[in-house]
């Protein structure tokens, strides 16, 4: 919203003000007017968190990466050979192609230490994963509860400081023979999370560095100019390694490297703390994060699309299957430049959208890209976090020509994907005690398996009729009957025909479906098809008004700036071990224990509310400001006759945001200035009395209420409830749901 520009003038967005015009009356007026539109759009949210991540972002020659920059080639990042994670994944036996999948997978960063390192600085501190690794922050014996994070084992809590005051976990037991630290980094004692030396480290930084104040003062560690001694790289295992379901640990607090699997997604993470540990109460972004399901991640908060839409984190399944039954889709442009590409390819979808729709390859490395890899080049193509300015598509045929990182991790690619074809399912009668959850009456389960072929299968399989069978005629449901009976219909089965559908269809939440980061001129532009750019705009959906519950918001899709709404069949794939449901997890409730009791009970509270939506939170579902907020702005991102507005922590604060705000009202409003001039007139008048009259939060509430009309109509998904949709089988007799439930279990 902000940037400073060098030279007699300060540009204020589409406000262009000279110094000498900037006085105490002047500044007054300024925040006056511009209050409202600060506080509307993620723009404003992310000023007051991870603010504007400036690094890299002005630079007028061609960017290239660290690696490169430093001479070296892919020759310089060579894959492990050894079998390093031998226990997990059920111990498997692994080929030398699926062994080096796996181990990039769990190790790799792809060079993006480089961009947390610039983020932890150039948040103020907010974006800090060194911190988060410290056991003075979060103690390595509450990590899961509170981060869901998991701990490596081999790994004690600190007993003392390191070389550098940091109190990082210890390494009881030695890390397996055969990673080089050089390309890898050494382990944290989380699992995805590496140490690298940061070479900006030299002896002025030293003798600057103080660990304890690193810890605890803000005046410290809010020098965007400190120099951490170590930088951190994140590897997909990250956000993917977690409790293996059939061999869950004891204690998740400490894990043995049997009880761990590594691309099931790991659906107990708590994103906000471990990306955004120092982000405090009061602030709405605090309230935007605290809201936010476990076990989910907004992909599209850095390349912004300005809609709230954190996802549950995709689990790995039978990827031959997945290829076999995939359709052909249509490539042009810069996608045609990955190896492999054609101008027409069979396809299998990723994204809960359908949107990563090139291939395996191409959706794999473009999840490196979006943690960071590259950042040098990522970073100029979007306003980040902001999203003020229009994106620029991020390049293949440029990442490939000046990326070393980018051609060491295409490398790396086939490898991975040949890890990724040996993951198969988890089965509840594996796990122990499993069976016991399972009903010993065959009767049920075979109602159960009817059940499922009349109401699920059509979609919910990837076993179909012949192409000249319509599978939801009397023919293709006699084909389901059969197929479904059959012995051997769960084997290989990825329960879903990878097929996307319209939200007419599924009435899920819009918000997934809606990121326009994957339409044609955005940043992922390259990595989707053709096919899925030229999908038509959904028809006009209704979304209930939290206003007005007589008046439902009717939403046009193809007169807004969305994408065209749509969402793939998940897979009901191990569904026993990965509930809550739906691709934002809010359908079930959320237990924390990855223990088979644990995982059953969560599986049976989303199963209910599945087939029984009355059971459902519904209209309660939604998304609200817990407590009175504002938004916070570091004075150092304000010109200098502005900052003495700044409380005595360095802030300047707007608000209030009244308690039980809808934080997507918020969240989602796209900064199109044509329709926010008229917005940012109405909050600037509701602010401005709420401050003169010094109006309790309830007057303050109703006085934001008035300029509810303007925030909709800005608003890029004003669909608020998010446990809604998929109502198919909820008119089935109770006993038939029942019975289904059991057919599941086995799944």
């Amino acid at each position: 919203m902000l940037e400073i520009v060098k030279g007699k003038r300060l540009e204020f967005s589409c406000l262009t003000v000279r110094k000498r015009d900037i006085n105490d009356a002047s500044v007054k007026a300024f925040l006056q007017a511009k209050r409202g539109l600060l506080c509307l759009s993620r723009l404003g949210v992310c000023l007051g968190t991870f603010l504007s991540l400036t690094f890299s972002g002005c630079e007028k020659n061609e960017p290239i990466d660290e690696a490169k920059a430093a001479g070296k080639t892919t020759a310089d990042f060579p894959q492990i050979t050894a079998d390093i994670f031998k226990p997990m994944d059920g111990g498997i036996n692994l080929s030398p192609e699926e062994i080096m999948g796996r181990n990039t997978w769990n190790l790799w960063s792809g060079g993006n230490q480089h961009f947390w390192n610039h983020a932890a600085q150039d948040s103020y501190g907010l974006m800090d994963l060194l911190k988060m690794l410290d056991n003075r922050k979060f103690p390595r014996g509450e990590r899961f509860k509170i981060l869901g994070v998991v701990n490596e084992p081999g790994f004690r809590a600190a007993t003392k400081p390191d070389e550098f005051g940091l109190w990082l976990d210890e390494q009881a037991e030695p890390e397996p023979a055969g990673i080089d630290e050089i390309v890898y980094g050494k382990p944290s004692g989380v699992l995805g999370y590496r140490l690298f030396p940061n070479p900006d480290f030299n002896e002025e930084a030293r003798k600057k560095w103080d660990g304890d104040r690193f810890m605890n003062d803000p005046t410290y560690y809010n020098d965007h100019k400190l120099v951490r001694p170590y930088r951190v790289g994140v590897a997909c295992g990250a956000c993917h390694i977690a409790p293996y379901p059939d061999n869950p640990p004891a204690d998740p607090e400490n894990p043995r490297w049997e009880n761990l699997a590594s691309a099931i997604g790991n659906q107990y993470i708590n994103e906000g703390k471990v990306f955004a540990c120092n982000v405090e109460k009061g602030g709405f972004f605090y309230e935007m994060l605290a809201a936010q399901p476990r076990g989910t991640s907004d992909t599209s908060r850095i390349a912004t699309d300005h809609i709230n839409n954190p996802n549950a984190i995709n689990p790995i399944f039978l990827l031959a299957e997945r290829e076999r039954i995939a359709v052909p889709e249509k490539m042009v442009g810069g996608t045609l430049a990955l190896p492999g590409e054609k101008e027409e390819r069979p396809v299998p979808h990723v994204l809960k959208d359908g949107a990563d729709s090139i291939g395996v390859a191409g959706a794999t490395i473009r999840v490196y890209v979006n943690i960071g890899m590259f950042s040098e080049y990522w970073l100029t193509l979007h306003n980040r976090l902001i999203g003020l300015t229009p994106q620029k598509p991020f390049e293949i045929p440029y990442a490939r020509e000046h990326s070393v990182f980018w051609r060491a991790t295409e490398e790396r690619l086939g490898n991975i994907a040949a890890f990724f074809r040996r993951l198969k399912p988890f089965h509840l009668a594996d796990a122990p005690g499993g069976q016991a959850y399972i009903t010993a009456d065959s009767a049920v389960i075979e109602r159960g398996k009817e059940v499922f072929a009349e109401s699920c299968a059509a979609c919910h399989s990837s076993k179909q009729p012949p192409p000249n069978i319509d599978s939801h005629s009397g023919e293709g449901k006699a084909w389901f009957h059969a197929a479904v009976m059959a012995s051997d219909f769960l084997e290989n089965n990825f329960l879903s025909n990878d097929k996307r559908y319209p939200l007419t269809k599924i009435e899920t939440n819009s918000a997934r479906a809606f990121g326009t980061n994957a339409k044609a001129g955005h940043v992922w532009d390259n990595f989707s098809s053709l096919t899925y750019k030229e999908l038509s705009p959904v028809d006009e959906l209704e979304f209930f008004n939290p206003f007005d519950e007589t008046r439902p918001i009717k939403f046009k899709p193809k007169d807004r700036n969305v994408a065209p709404g749509y969402y793939r069949t998940p897979s009901l794939v191990s569904l026993w071990s990965s509930a809550p449901f739906l691709h934002n997890n809010m359908l079930g409730k959320f237990t924390g224990d990855p223990s088979v009791a644990g995982r059953i009970d969560a599986f049976n509270d989303a199963v209910e509310k599945l087939l029984w939506p009355e059971k459902r939170p519904n209209k309660a579902s939604i998304w609200r400001t817990q407590n009175e907020s504002a938004l916070h702005l570091r004075k150092e991102f304000v010109p200098k006759p502005l900052r003495a507005l700044a409380d005595k922590n360095g802030y300047i604060n707007i608000g209030p945001i009244p308690k039980g705000a809808p934080i997507n009202l918020i969240a989602n409003v796209e900064p199109d200035f044509g329709q926010l001039v008229v917005l940012q007139a109405k909050i600037a008048k509701a602010l401005l009395k709420i401050h003169t009259q010094n109006l309790s939060s309830e007057q303050a509430t109703d006085e934001l209420i008035k300029a509810v009309p303007e925030l909709l109509a800005a608003n890029k998904c004003p669909d608020f409830v998010e446990d809604k949709g998929h109502y198919f089988g909820t008119d089935l007799p109770d006993n038939d749901k029942r019975a289904l439930i059991e057919y599941l279990k086995t799944f």
